[in-house]
């Protein structure tokens, strides 16, 4: 049973007892949360859960799903030091047990740890100190210019490693070279203290990091692949120099050297293909330019696009990349926004249009100003969430780790009895024997590979998805997204272009187009609803001009409420007529005509009397059949949901060939929808513009913002399409399910080695060498396994 954990946390937003209430009542419910309780004076919450049940993240998100905001702080560390799943375990153990942390998770593949914790109980200091304290490195990687310095210290890695790998091999190749002759008996090639003198520097220079990792690891109570490896060739060397004192020629000096360098082989391998799975990091980086061509005092100068400020006015000539985000005041162009959407076609811009940092002008120049610079830019939350999509871990990963904390002590107890049985039953007194298969059992099983297999596939899978216009928040959402069996699409945006037009407009009360336009176009001028926008548009594209509305209300799901001259104006549904009492029903014949056209019918009172039906049309988008096609395709039941009536409903429904409908549904009771298909055991995706569907995305086991544009509603979805595309959807889900096979089969090839190679050295066929071979190649494969998820199409 897990031992239950408390943590408190500040919440804002909190505007009542009530607001405290539901917080309360609201974590309750969720699985692990034993006790909830909201002090709304103080403005905390402290919350008694399970941690092998729900993540302090959850927690958080579900407050916030509320339209609160719970205050957390988060901390993420450059780890070095680490060799296997063992030493990453650890240090998650260590540091989750400091007080204030609510949750540690240490990727052994990007070499990093994120920690959530509560600045109140313990600091990112003594965080820091106790991950120093068992062994490891550890610095802040927050900025660019860590990440850089980070960077930097992985290449001298690998430069040491390879330094040390040429030095060992040169000593280890004659000591190869006379056990290859020694087997086909020829003798006398290499003096015995030679062979000393060669696997000395060897054992304790090259050697000399295994014996520090193993000694720092069982100073500090635990066991990693550093002890495997030192007991293994220890065993080996100080055997030989032992038999060697004795004028005994049963010497093992070669057994030693040559684990060793293959370890360190296996080690660099792994180190320069580990760098490859972050590329899409480093394209993405790329991606910025370095200088912007600002307007300055009637002049254009360069300046570093660090020095970019939000209202600058800066310049832009075909062929050159956009500084930084804004909104274009001067001139025409086509834009190639392929970095950010995944789309080769360059998207036409003109005055007004929005504008990304990174994209690439094709064609015409233009004066923009700028909206959005440094961390604020689009390119700059993309790199924030494949960064931290990359550092999470998927659910699947809790196998590997479970397995890892008990593998070293497992196998080293396996070794011992394999030693025991050797030398007292098998093959009775033959200290060699025992001690060679001793020795293979300990380098064949270190647990290298497994702490590899499920990281590797992440990084590469997210960064993937990042150049093809997919960005996944979490590698919990990367995994989940394989298990989907139902998915929910809002209609507008989504399904359909989300820009209606109005089609009709019929006057009731003898008034004229124009004089029921100023007062339609008044009304919903503060309206942010599509429809009531394209009401304004309409107006405008006619020349309308209209007065200030003296009073405005918006009613969700319904409508509008306005005061226009003098006049009470309604616009929207029947029910908002229903609500005031205006009498519709002789209309019903017309309004029915419309909305089977697959028009949305507004309508519009004046002083409690009908005086007009609106119609606006919003199309469908050209690729919506075929992408639902396509989920339905591949197993998924495909739904509908839209706050329309239920006759333009199922007429968008019919053209994209979706038979499950959900109309007429508020955008309050979205969620609740969602959460009765979860009641089916249907595991739920929830595709909308990822603002007004909060809380519908959050009630989801997966939720997709679509097509949202610079502002890719990071914070509302697990899952951002950068397109406006609902193919980005399928793309997404055939990324998970590839990325979730590649674990898959990292995990088997990983397992595979030491269920397979421990029998197997244990019974006597398996050399030390042979085993140290497979094991240094084992880590290898897995990573360049993963990498295959890069030519993957998708």
């Amino acid at each position: 049973m897990s031992k239950q954990q408390t943590t408190t946390l500040k919440v804002s937003g909190m505007s009542c007892v009530a607001c405290a209430n539901r917080i309360e009542k609201s974590l309750g419910k969720l699985d692990g949360v034993e006790n909830a309780a909201v002090n709304f004076a103080a403005e905390k919450v402290t919350v008694s859960y399970d941690p092998a049940k729900v993540a302090a993240n959850d927690i958080v998100e579900k407050i916030d799903a509320l339209g609160f905001s719970a205050i957390i702080d988060k901390a993420e560390f450059a780890i070095t030091g680490m060799h296997c799943a063992a030493c990453s375990g650890r240090i998650e153990r260590v540091v989750g047990k400091l007080p204030g942390v609510l949750q540690a998770s240490v990727n052994l593949a990007t070499e990093k740890a994120v920690v959530t914790y509560n600045g109140s109980e313990v600091t990112p200091t003594e965080i820091k100190a106790a991950i120093e304290k068992i062994g490891f490195g550890a610095h802040n990687a927050a900025s660019r210019e860590e990440k850089d310095q980070e960077q930097k210290t992985r290449e001298q890695d690998v430069k040491r490693q390879r330094f040390w790998l040429i030095f060992s091999a040169l000593l280890s190749f004659p000591l190869l070279a006379a056990m290859v002759l020694h087997s086909a008996n020829i003798t006398g090639m290499l003096n015995p203290y030679v062979e000393l003198a060669l696997a000395t520097p060897v054992q304790f220079g090259a050697g000399w990091q295994f014996y520090r990792g193993a000694f720092l690891a069982l100073k500090n109570g635990s066991s990693n692949m550093d002890v495997l490896v030192a007991l293994g060739t220890s065993a080996a060397y100080f055997y030989s120099v032992a038999n060697l004192i004795r004028g005994v020629h049963e010497l093992y000096f070669e057994a030693s050297a040559i684990l060793i360098t293959l370890i360190i082989l296996g080690k660099m391998l792994e180190a320069v293909a580990k760098g490859r799975t972050s590329e899409a990091i480093k394209k993405l980086i790329g991606l910025q330019p370095k200088t912007a061509r600002v307007v300055r005092d009637q002049q254009e100068v360069d300046i570093p696009v660090e020095e970019v400020l939000v209202g600058d006015i800066i310049v832009v000539r075909p062929g050159e990349k956009i500084p930084v985000d804004g909104v274009i005041t001067e001139g025409t162009s086509a834009v190639d926004e392929s970095m950010l959407t995944g789309e080769s076609l360059p998207v036409d811009k003109k005055a007004e249009d929005t504008v990304i940092g990174a994209t690439i002008n094709k064609f015409g120049t233009f004066k923009f100003a700028a909206t959005k610079v440094g961390r604020d830019t689009a390119l700059a939350q993309i790199i924030r969430v494949v960064e931290a999509a990359q550092g999470s871990k998927a659910p699947i990963q809790r196998f590997a780790d479970v397995v890892s904390s008990y593998f070293v002590p497992t196998v080293v107890a396996i070794a011992s009895i394999t030693f025991l049985v050797w030398y007292f039953i098998l093959e009775p007194g033959n200290f060699s024997r025992a001690l060679i298969n001793f020795t293979a059992v300990m380098v064949i099983a270190c647990p290298c590979a497994l702490g590899l297999a499920t990281p590797t596939s992440i990084m590469v899978g997210t960064g993937k998805g990042a150049e093809n216009g997919i960005l996944i928040k979490g590698a919990e959402h990367l995994e989940n997204a394989h298990r989907l069996t139902a998915i929910v699409l809002d209609k507008t945006g989504t399904i359909t272009k989300g820009e209606p037009e109005v089609t009709d407009i019929l006057s009731i009360n003898g008034m004229t187009e124009a004089e029921l336009l100023q007062l339609a176009v008044a009304a919903e001028k503060n309206s942010e609803h599509p429809l009531g926008q394209a009401v304004v548009n309409y107006g405008k594209n006619t020349g309308i001009t209209s007065a200030e509305p003296e009073q405005f209300t918006s009613i969700p799901g319904h409508g509008v409420q306005a005061v226009v001259n003098g006049s009470q104006l309604l616009i929207g549904t029947r029910k908002l007529m229903t609500d005031h009492n205006v009498i519709y029903q002789e209309q019903s014949d017309a309004i029915s005509e419309l909305e089977a056209q697959g028009k949305t019918v507004m309508l519009m009172a004046i002083d409690a009397q009908l005086a007009a039906l609106l119609a606006v049309a919003d199309t469908v988008k050209e690729t919506s059949a075929q992408a639902v096609a396509n989920l339905q395709q591949m197993g998924l039941e495909v739904w509908m949901i839209t706050g329309d009536n239920e006759r333009t409903a199922n007429f968008i429904a019919r053209q994209v060939g979706i038979t499950h409908v959900l109309s007429e549904v508020l955008p309050e009771h979205k969620a609740d929808k969602v959460a009765a298909l979860k009641k089916e055991g249907k595991i739920v995706a929830m595709v909308g513009d990822g603002i007004n569907d909060a809380p519908a995305l959050a009630t989801a086991d997966v939720g997709f913002a679509i097509g949202t544009g610079t502002d890719i509603a990071i914070e509302a979805a697990d899952i951002t399409l950068m397109r406006g595309d609902l193919n980005g959807i399928v793309s997404a889900i055939r990324l998970s399910r590839k990325t979730m096979a590649n674990i898959k089969q990292n995990l088997f090839w990983a397992l595979i080695y030491n269920t397979l190679g421990i029998p197997i050295a244990a019974a006597g066929f398996l050399s030390p060498v042979l085993a140290g071979a497979a094991m240094a190649f084992s880590s290898v494969s897995v990573v360049t396994n993963s990498l295959r998820l890069k030519r993957i199409k998708i």
